[in-house]
């Protein structure tokens, strides 16, 4: 009996993190509402109080619950072994984090796209201690692919680079969303072609800047 009911309350709790990442992801924080999240989650706001006590924790978890998803869906390392070339490992990063943010049904970096355009500061901790380990990662591979005598700087800005690229095609399909109607100047609608242009531009120019440091 105990475990039927174990069992019953991880489902409801699954549905309401399922529906909250949702609607989080559509709304943001501000405009979301415990209402419509239980609706959807078919729960009682009961359920929320139990599990989440309320709606800042479960905005928190909700982010955490999608991320995780989305990384055991999209492995960060691109399913690559370990003895690959950087060039590869990182190209396999790249498409990796290009898929999980075209994916219609992840929704932790809409998440973060709605908080940088309506900030609640209550991602900072839980973004710092998830996603820090990735962009530390992605980081070294940099340094690999571009040499011992890059800089700090150099390996900075190639990141940034590469994550301005990906966060395009969140806000094309922000764009899209909000004017389904409207045409637009870009489509991006091809994840895979639009993954592998982002790896030919970002390893042509991580070459371009390796060669310059070498002369």
């Amino acid at each position: 009996m105990t475990n039927l009911k174990t069992t019953k309350s991880e489902q409801t709790r699954n549905r309401l993190l399922t529906a909250a990442s949702r609607i989080f992801a559509e709304k943001g924080f501000q405009e979301a509402t415990i209402a419509e999240i239980c609706e959807q989650a078919k729960a009682n706001i009961a359920s929320v109080n139990y599990h989440f006590r309320d709606k800042e924790t479960l905005y928190l978890e909700s982010w955490r619950f999608a991320f995780n998803q989305e990384l055991d869906l999209y492995p960060p390392d691109g399913g690559l072994m370990d003895d690959a070339s950087a060039e590869q490992r990182l190209a396999g990063r790249i498409k990796s984090l290009v898929r999980r943010m075209g994916d219609e049904n992840s929704y932790s970096f809409a998440i973060i796209h709605k908080e940088m355009a309506q900030p609640t500061r209550l991602l900072a901790d839980i973004l710092e201690k998830e996603i820090n380990p990735q962009r530390l990662q992605m980081f070294a591979l940099l340094k690999e692919c571009l040499g011992q005598a890059a800089s700090e700087r150099q390996i900075q800005y190639c990141h940034a680079s590469i994550m301005g690229q990906c966060f395009q095609l969140l806000r094309l399909k922000h764009m899209q969303g909000a004017r389904p109607f409207r045409s637009h100047p870009s489509d991006l609608s091809d994840i895979k072609a639009f993954a592998e242009h982002v790896v030919q531009f970002s390893l042509a120019g991580i070459q371009a800047i390796r060669s310059q440091t070498l002369n």
